[in-house]
């Protein structure tokens, strides 16, 4: 099992090295069609996955435009995730609770409600990235003829959505969270966690268990709290660091409490890593520290105003 999980690291590395020049278009492609950096991020994430698989399994792997392959994997996944949201479902499980507001939010922040996906895809796809008619064909597996019936109603139905202002208290693990974290606490810290939690640095690493995450070796939220940037960074991407820990800070962003992690430099603190919780009850179950993830850290920071600094994509 050693053996063939070393094996799928390498096959996703040097996937990954070979697309990256496509990286950042493909997150703008994403964040235009879902409105929102933590779904583009996801998006961006599970394209690469799929890629990789499709590649893998494509008996000619020839690809004349890597960019319009990976918007064509992109656009794919992205209808088949809005037609599974609108597909009714039975009642709710009543075992676990969790909150939907987040489905909510999310489902609010993006436009399914006026264009359908393929006329979101078509616009952006024109207006965005402006690729020929029959390129757009290309990429959403249809005709020309379609493609123009698509962007002449995704444009007269396209509007911004209202805004979400709503706010809501700061929940009673994150703030503990946080000042756990500045204290360098672990073991309070771990106490906030369920045992099964899901520690993840999206495209990079996975923790699956409290265990596996609080481990010194190689635990993700390990290393997040106790170790400075350059255990993990290039020596490229140091310059000014002072070589401390981060801070944290809560805020709200786009309906949900994230948490900033602040490193100082020479030239004063700045942004260097964003994390995402879910809750269940009081405890939390999930984790997503992007620290390898450039194009969504200066994408929020941008709508956040704050200092921002990258880390690359932890390829290396």
């Amino acid at each position: 099992m050693d053996d063939l999980a070393a094996l799928a690291r390498d096959a996703c590395r040097r996937f990954c090295q070979s697309f990256e020049p496509v990286r950042p278009e493909l997150y703008r492609y994403c964040r235009h069609l879902t409105r929102s950096p933590w779904d583009a991020e996801d998006l961006v994430q599970d394209t690469l996955a799929r890629a990789l698989v499709t590649l893998g399994t494509m008996l000619k792997p020839e690809i004349e435009n890597p960019r319009a392959w990976m918007f064509r994997v992109a656009t794919n996944l992205y209808i088949d995730r809005t037609r599974s949201a609108r597909e009714p479902s039975g009642p709710p499980e009543t075992a676990v609770q969790v909150s939907n507001e987040r489905a909510k939010r999310e489902a609010a922040g993006t436009l399914i409600g006026k264009l359908s996906p393929q006329e979101r895809a078509a616009v952006v796809l024109k207006d965005a990235f402006d690729l020929e008619l029959h390129d757009i064909a290309s990429v959403l597996s249809t005709s020309v003829g379609a493609v123009k019936t698509a962007l002449h109603r995704g444009r007269s139905k396209l509007a911004e959505p209202a805004a979400d202002d709503a706010r809501v208290p700061l929940p009673t693990a994150l703030d503990a969270f946080c000042r756990a974290f500045d204290a360098g606490d672990l073991p309070a810290l771990t106490a906030l966690l369920l045992d099964t939690v899901t520690v993840e640095m999206p495209g990079c690493a996975v923790d699956l268990n409290l265990a596996a995450t609080s481990d010194p070796r190689s635990g993700i939220l390990y290393h997040t709290v106790l170790s400075p940037l350059s255990a993990g960074t290039s020596a490229s991407y140091l310059e000014g660091y002072d070589g401390g820990r981060a801070r944290t800070q809560c805020v709200y962003h786009r309906g949900e409490h994230v948490i900033l992690l602040w490193y100082g430099h020479a030239t004063g603190n700045t942004v260097r890593c964003i994390i995402r919780s879910d809750l269940q009850e009081t405890r939390i179950s999930r984790l997503r520290i992007y620290y390898f993830s450039p194009e969504l850290l200066v994408d929020v920071a941008g709508e956040l105003g704050v200092p921002v600094k990258t880390n690359g994509r932890g390829l290396d």
